[in-house]
């Protein structure tokens, strides 16, 4: 069965969503609406139809879907809007400014009968779908501490995502992202406290990075981290459990994996510094631990638009559940809320 989606806002990551739609087949373009002519004229080079205006857009009987794809801070006005002209909605990530904001959202989609989602695509990403796996397969191990970072050196992209008024800023842009994904590692799992900071080295008008420390009611600890003034990266994600470690550098790389074998470590053999011995920080001895490696295989991320189109013709329900990007929702708010008051941030108190 085919469907038909329109885009409202057509900047570079739609221009992504156009080359999947592509690859996918099964759903057609029907056109764009974008307020920049640039960009208008851009589609038009590329055979695509342009709306008018959003209004002729959204009054179009053949749109199915429409695809949010603008700055943040119209993600909520644009969504509502399409909803109450009868159309489902692809909302880019974040879905909203605030928990309010996508509660309203909610409302209208519940109110129409719309299915609204979000496009959060890096819950296929390779790396994520890796360290969960090998996380859940108990080969670490029991989890005690998850460290999730992203790391560049060019500042925050030159755009909206410099200006607090259109919601920029790297909570927003890559902590959503980062957020989504170590929240579903532990289903279920209360989030009970959250510390964070925010770093202003290239903006002082919107976060351009930020660490998050989520402690959970399982006592695991996952670090969340994002910077752009980083010229030496840290580890893409790095892994501890009682029975070993994990680490992935960066994206394209796969997994490392140590792990201890059994043997007793009876013979330690003390690493000599320039102020002493120590046993404790001596390297395990080569018979006692298992060096391995886990190849890093990506997820397909076209799933995501052939579950859209599956919930639309009713035959399986949404991958991205909305009571997921409101707690990833409130989890920002919370991130911003221990930065400004430099206190501990309690989270949730009844399980999820």
């Amino acid at each position: 069965m085919w469907h038909t989606l329109a885009m409202v806002g057509f900047g570079g990551m739609a221009g992504w969503h156009y080359d999947l739609i592509e690859e996918l087949g099964e759903l057609v373009v029907s056109g764009i609406w974008d307020i920049r002519e640039e960009r208008r004229e851009y589609a038009r080079s590329k055979k695509i139809p342009v709306y008018g205006s959003l209004e002729e857009l959204l009054a179009d009987p053949f749109v199915e879907l429409v695809l949010v794809a603008t700055p943040n801070d119209v993600h909520k006005e644009i969504a509502i809007k399409a909803m109450e002209a009868g159309k489902h909605v692809i909302s880019e990530k974040p879905a909203a400014l605030s928990s309010a904001e996508l509660a309203e959202m909610i409302e209208a989609s519940k109110r129409t009968g719309r299915f609204l989602t979000v496009h959060q695509n890096r819950r296929w990403d390779g790396d994520f779908l890796t360290v969960k796996q090998v996380m859940d397969s108990g080969r670490l191990g029991e989890i005690f501490r998850v460290e999730s970072r992203v790391h560049g050196s060019r500042g925050i992209p030159g755009d909206w995502r410099q200006e607090k008024e259109h919601g920029g800023g790297m909570v927003l842009d890559w902590g959503v992202h980062l957020l989504d994904q170590v929240m579903l590692l532990f289903p279920g799992v209360r989030l009970e406290t959250v510390y964070a900071t925010l770093t202003h080295v290239t903006n002082q008008l919107v976060d351009d990075g930020f660490t998050a420390d989520l402690g959970f009611a399982n006592g695991v600890h996952i670090v969340v981290e994002v910077g752009t003034s980083n010229f030496i990266n840290l580890p893409r994600w790095y892994v501890l459990g009682t029975n070993g470690s994990a680490v992935i550098t960066n994206w394209g790389q796969d997994m490392q994996i140590v792990r201890a074998v059994g043997k007793t470590e009876e013979d330690v053999v003390p690493v000599r510094t320039a102020a002493g011995l120590t046993k404790t920080m001596a390297p395990r001895r080569e018979d006692s631990i298992s060096t391995e490696e886990q190849i890093v295989e990506g997820g397909d991320v076209k799933e995501f638009y052939q579950n859209v189109m599956a919930v639309l013709e009713e035959r399986e329900e949404s991958r991205i559940k909305l009571t997921q990007v409101m707690r990833v929702m409130k989890v920002m708010e919370a991130v911003f809320q221990s930065a400004e008051t430099k206190q501990v941030v309690l989270f949730e108190e009844q399980e999820v």
